[in-house]
């Protein structure tokens, strides 16, 4: 390699330096903005709110479903923003994650001790199991691909662990929206059938991570 040439790369390796990129923290914040509406756009056109909306957004069990949902969404976010960085402690987002279990978990335990043993395997299969089966991953798909680019903008050590956490990101986001639709609001439901739908996606945000987040 001549002078020249050596002179032209170090230039160019320099100039390539001098290129903004856009910070970690800023990718995850476009990211989640983007996969909200992402999630609302496939909400509408698929399903919409249901027809009581504003009566039943009076009542507790149905605000719950979105208070578990976002509170587990909020939580996912924490902890894959912290896993797409090296050597961060996610265990904070851990804990909240585990805060979120036990308010699910609560809610079911109430829902028991106030409800006839009869009505527990009907509140549980509820009227909407496989549209919530469907639905929920459906509208989390364009998300989940959303927060799986991010990982692999940023450089995580332990993809797997990230594709889950996307997974549950994704899930959470799209569980928000399905809430406003499902027409079952016990948490015996929401405990069964939306873990179900979010965990499926959970575990495809791990296995696509392994490919697509590795660095």
């Amino acid at each position: 390699m001549t002078d020249m040439d050596t002179e032209d790369l170090i230039k160019a390796l320099a100039a390539d330096t001098r290129r903004p990129r856009l910070s970690l923290p800023a990718t995850w914040w476009a990211a989640a903005g983007l996969a909200a509406l992402v999630a609302a756009v496939v909400f509408m056109l698929t399903l919409g709110p249901r027809p009581d909306f504003a009566a039943a957004a009076e009542t507790p069990r149905f605000l719950l479903k979105f208070v578990v949902a976002a509170a587990l969404a909020a939580a996912a976010f924490g902890a894959v923003r912290s896993l797409s960085r090296p050597g961060a402690d996610w265990r904070p987002a851990a804990a909240c994650l585990a805060a979120v279990a036990a308010l699910l978990v609560t809610a079911v335990v109430a829902e028991l001790a106030v409800l006839p043993r009869a009505l527990w395997a009907t509140r549980l299969v509820g009227t909407n199991s496989l549209v919530c089966l469907t639905y929920i991953p459906l509208i989390g798909l364009g998300p989940l691909a959303v927060f799986l680019a991010a990982l692999h903008h940023g450089a995580p050590t332990r993809p797997r662990l990230a594709g889950a956490m996307a997974g549950l990101l994704a899930g959470g986001l799209a569980a928000v929206f399905y809430a406003a639709h499902c027409p079952d609001d016990s948490p015996l439901f929401v405990a069964t059938w939306y873990t179900m739908a979010i965990a499926g996606l959970a575990a495809l945000g791990a296995l696509a991570a392994r490919r697509l987040a590795r660095w």
